[in-house]
């Protein structure tokens, strides 16, 4: 709790928030703080080319078991999220240590650069170069909202290890996390054990029209991207409702120009945020808006142009890892759930190369992505001690096929 608690401390915001957006100088003071933490711990800390960072506990034989998350938040963040996943992977490495339990293997801490994607498109970044799922040179030359250049950004904060990508498998990744949904706490259960991560699109919507007068010109005279934008925001709210849980559609930023209350917009620019468990349906809720945007262009006469911020199908995780888990929450007396997560997480892209799964611990009214994110204290400790117990016995798992 005292990491916890001080990790919050850099990048702190307003009623209890954190803002450490991917390699801004509180980034760099939030890594340089948990890096130390994995020093005293006597850990080898190895950084590669995208500011990936893994503190190694180098005993026993073979690849590690891994566990992590991240460290950088979007920008009116929680203390909780991706922070748990790292600093009770300390934890166990330091418990595991005084106790003199030393597993068989090697156990391993990473936090992985822009999970949040808040700064730098795609989310998962880091991860995702981590597996090879994206190219070290086009990482690094990402551009970022703010216009600033992946690869200069890593170089000024002083992370750009010499570590190459992809990163070496490891023998295992358990990744532990809040829920970030409302779910466990609703139905009073302690642990979710994570089956699978829900699919994502991510697209920006550019909408040009007119801009004209707000006196003068007639409604019906007007091609106004304001209003069509507004269109998709009812019309996405419209198809979750159509085609039920667990879809979900999120319009998360509008901009308008010139933004000025007597003018009639130019140009709108949105993003559209599209998820389901079910990649045929995901592939048809994406379908179905592309016929509405379609349409849209013909009735209002505007055009619209669409580009692609990140893309990943839905992730199903070994069930060997995930009966595991199950068996161990059984083993301590805790309630327990099997359930899908909604948001997208490291663990999704390290289940490309090796056998993985997610602990989830409760989130008090599911409120996350905000200062107001809250975990009691009871369910972090918990979360942790399982982890604990789980990560002990992936140390002493043999695995003949990694699960697709």
């Amino acid at each position: 709790m005292k990491r916890i608690l001080d990790l919050a401390e850099v990048g702190a915001i307003p009623h209890g928030g954190c803002a450490r957006l991917a390699l801004t100088d509180d980034d760099r003071a939030g890594r340089d703080l948990v890096v130390s933490w994995m020093k005293e711990l006597g850990l080898e800390v190895t950084i590669d080319k995208v500011g990936n960072v893994v503190g190694t506990w180098q005993i026993g034989e073979g690849s590690p078991v891994m566990t992590g998350s991240h460290i950088d938040t979007v920008r009116t963040g929680g203390k909780y999220d991706g922070n748990l996943g790292v600093l009770a992977g300390l934890e166990v490495i330091q418990t595991l240590q005084e106790s003199g339990n030393a597993p068989s293997r090697p156990i391993a801490v990473a936090f992985f650069t822009n999970e949040e994607g808040a700064r730098f498109a795609p989310d998962m970044l880091g991860s995702l170069v981590y597996v090879g799922g994206m190219s070290v040179e086009a990482a690094l030359e990402t551009v970022s909202i703010d216009g600033k250049n992946f690869g200069e950004e890593l170089r000024e904060i002083g992370y750009a290890g010499p570590v190459p990508c992809p990163g070496p498998a490891p023998h295992a990744f358990v990744e532990l996390h809040i829920e970030q949904g409302p779910v466990l706490e609703a139905e009073g259960i302690t642990i979710g054990c994570v089956d699978g991560v829900q699919g994502i699109s991510w697209t920006e919507v550019e909408i040009s029209g007119q801009s004209n007068h707000a006196g003068t010109t007639p409604m019906s005279m007007r091609h106004d991207p304001a209003y069509v934008a507004a269109r998709i925001t009812v019309f996405l709210r419209e198809l979750a409702a159509e085609m039920g849980h667990p879809q979900v559609c999120t319009v998360g930023k509008i901009d308008l120009h010139p933004n000025l209350i007597n003018v009639v917009a130019a140009r709108a620019t949105m993003t559209v945020d599209v998820r389901n468990t079910d990649e045929a349906l995901l592939r048809e809720a994406e379908q179905r808006i592309d016929t509405f945007l379609d349409r849209l262009k013909a009735e209002e006469g505007v055009t619209i142009s669409k580009r692609k911020l990140a893309r990943f199908e839905p992730v199903q995780f070994d069930p060997r890892v995930i009966e595991l888990i199950d068996e161990c929450a059984a083993d301590m007396g805790l309630t327990r759930k099997r359930m899908p997560s909604g948001a997208g997480h490291d663990a999704q892209m390290l289940a490309r190369v090796c056998p993985t799964a997610m602990i989830f611990v409760p989130s008090v009214r599911g409120i996350s992505h905000n200062p107001a994110e809250f975990t009691a204290e009871e369910d972090l400790i918990v979360g942790s001690n399982l982890l604990l117990r789980v990560m002990q016995r992936l140390a002493a798992m043999s695995f003949e096929k990694v699960s697709s």
